[in-house]
């Protein structure tokens, strides 16, 4: 008797709306891969937790900013935790999934990344700059996301925002990873159009940069995003770092590209929901 296949919930909002992106395209061309090699089922965030428990594991994908539905993936976390489900990406990620702390942390620590602070008292801690970026420390996908000149900023209030300098650069770039193992890069050559993206050959240092962050975040499996930006001395700091349900951009691949990343994802996933990877 042939074994019994993985079974997989795959969390997803199909109908999401992003700026530039087409999350359910990249959705449907994933899971109609992994039906190859799982038993598969496509679910609502707002449906996973009462879904969760008939399953090997729970693949969080393109299901939007956790802020359109806070209550529900809180309650998505705790039942996970509490009863050992395995969810992939692991729930113990320090970045994006988290919040954006971990943009302060970084700063504190000395990372390469765009310095940031939440109080108008520390500012002086930040490279001087004519404008700044204020965002929320809860944000995601740029919501929330203001340019405030330096005068304004005095009327900040609270520490529920992150403030940064409005740094020049060249352009975006993204480095895409696969249980710590690097798949591919792509970058906006245009920093106007941030999601028009095209193939980036990375560079060893490029590559050493991006690791950095990934071994920061000791995840150990599940899929992440490093994204920075080039400044005019030539080096990358960090913008973001997704590690909860990051876009892939596959559209922007060629096909052996694209099919090298699913052949890479699919194997992680069946290691992870046959145990052979820890749950969070």
């Amino acid at each position: 008797m042939a074994a019994a296949r993985p079974r997989l919930l795959y969390v997803t909002d199909l109908a999401y709306q992003a700026r530039g992106r087409r999350y359910c395209d990249e959705d449907i061309h994933l899971t109609s891969r992994l039906r190859a090699h799982f038993d598969l089922a496509l679910c609502h965030p707002l449906d996973a937790a009462a879904l969760m428990d008939g399953f090997d594991a729970v693949v969080v994908r393109n299901s939007g900013p956790v802020l359109g539905y806070q209550r529900a993936y809180d309650d998505f976390r705790a039942h996970a935790l509490a009863t050992g489900a395995r969810v992939y990406n692991p729930l113990t990620g320090k970045a994006d999934m988290a919040g954006k702390q971990y943009l302060l942390d970084l700063t504190a620590a000395g990372f390469p990344v765009i310095e940031t602070v939440d109080r108008v008292e520390d500012l002086h801690l930040l490279p001087a700059a004519e404008r700044y970026v204020v965002k929320p420390k809860l944000g995601a996908d740029s919501l929330g996301l203001r340019i405030v000149p330096g005068a304004r900023l005095a009327g900040l209030t609270g520490g529920d925002v992150l403030i940064q300098p409005c740094v020049d650069f060249a352009y975006e770039v993204s480095f895409y990873f696969v249980d710590d193992d690097f798949q591919y890069a792509l970058y906006a050559p245009d920093p106007e159009r941030r999601w028009e993206l095209s193939p980036y050959r990375a560079t060893a240092a490029d590559l050493e940069f991006a690791r950095r962050f990934i071994d920061w975040n000791d995840l150990g499996c599940g899929i992440q995003r490093v994204d920075a930006c080039r400044v005019p001395d030539g080096g990358l700091l960090l913008v973001e770092l997704e590690d909860l349900n990051p876009y892939l951009s596959l559209h922007a691949l060629p096909e052996d590209a694209r099919d090298a990343f699913v052949t890479a994802f699919t194997a992680s996933l069946n290691r992870f929901a046959q145990g052979a990877l820890s749950p969070a």
